[in-house]
């Protein structure tokens, strides 16, 4: 047999003849078969690619591409589909602690908000409808060096009073202070509060004989912005006229107006600044 070999750069032929195809003078009697196989450097790499093609990508390489498209999807649904009143309540809990309070870790999932608002209406009723409703969280009470016949008692509410609200808060101190005044916070008369209702009786004599126990003197009751005070001398009367008063304000500030803390002692809170009686900063009082 006998082989030709016909380069072309990196590309080659190779041509092979039979023997029996030539006659003693060496001329073809017949065009023989011609086997070609042809190859280059660049056939190895696009076998590869071929291989590439036909498997895809990998395992890990679709899980991963399935992770990202699911972001997506999420990330376009809160852009476009989050409820446009969801919004409205995310955006206003950045500035309203007792919104916040109410909705909790429910932000961001529209439907637990939701609910979540359904039952703030349920338990407070129709008072939620009003423009100011009172504070779902309880107030905090500390206690300065307080001095019961030369103190202040400090309100810190959530925002600047209104002037409903003055006088809702000041009504109750005024209330508290005629109450005190006349001798009702006494624990030496004190007949009926340890004894049966069914046949209750009580000794008007020794009530009528009882030391007097009764408030000295009493402040207005004044604000500076969110920041309220009266000044107190409880005189004689006992100890109990504070937890009334306390027992006073937290239904008010459940229902009404919404106290953060009230705090017996103490002579400056906030930014308080004694002597400024100006409206036009912020300066409001109730005339006891």
């Amino acid at each position: 047999m006998a082989m030709v070999t016909m380069s072309y750069g990196s590309n080659y032929c190779n041509c092979n003849w039979s023997h029996k195809h030539f006659n003693s003078n060496n001329k073809i009697l017949h065009p023989p078969p011609l086997t070609v196989s042809a190859s280059s450097s660049s056939s190895n790499n696009n076998n590869n690619d071929v291989v590439s093609t036909k498997s895809g990508t990998s395992a890990r390489g679709r899980r991963l591409l399935k992770v990202r498209e699911e972001k997506q999807q999420r990330e376009y649904d809160r852009v476009h589909k989050y409820p446009s009143w969801a919004k409205v309540l995310e955006d206003a809990c950045k500035d309203d602690t007792e919104l916040r309070a109410v909705l909790g870790d429910s932000i961001g999932d529209p439907e637990l908000m939701r609910k979540r608002v359904e039952e703030r209406v349920r338990k407070k009723g129709r008072d939620f409808s009003k423009s100011k409703t009172g504070s779902v969280l309880a107030f905090k009470v500390t206690f300065r060096d307080f001095n019961p016949l030369d103190s202040y008692i400090w309100f810190e509410l959530f925002g600047s009073p209104s002037d409903r609200d003055v006088n809702l808060i000041g009504s109750v101190i005024q209330s508290w202070y005629l109450m005190g005044r006349l001798g009702a916070f006494n624990s030496s008369n004190l007949q009926l509060g340890s004894s049966s209702m069914e046949h209750p009786l009580y000794d008007a004599d020794k009530g009528f004989k009882v030391m007097p126990s009764s408030f000295h003197d009493i402040s207005d009751v004044e604000f500076q912005d969110n920041w309220g005070r009266i000044w107190v001398d409880l005189g004689t009367a006992d100890y109990f006229a504070i937890d009334v008063l306390l027992n006073c304000l937290t239904a008010l500030s459940s229902e009404y107006l919404g106290i953060q803390q009230v705090v017996f002692g103490g002579r400056c809170m906030g930014d308080w600044e004694d002597g400024m009686t100006n409206p036009d900063f912020g300066y409001k009082y109730f005339k006891i």
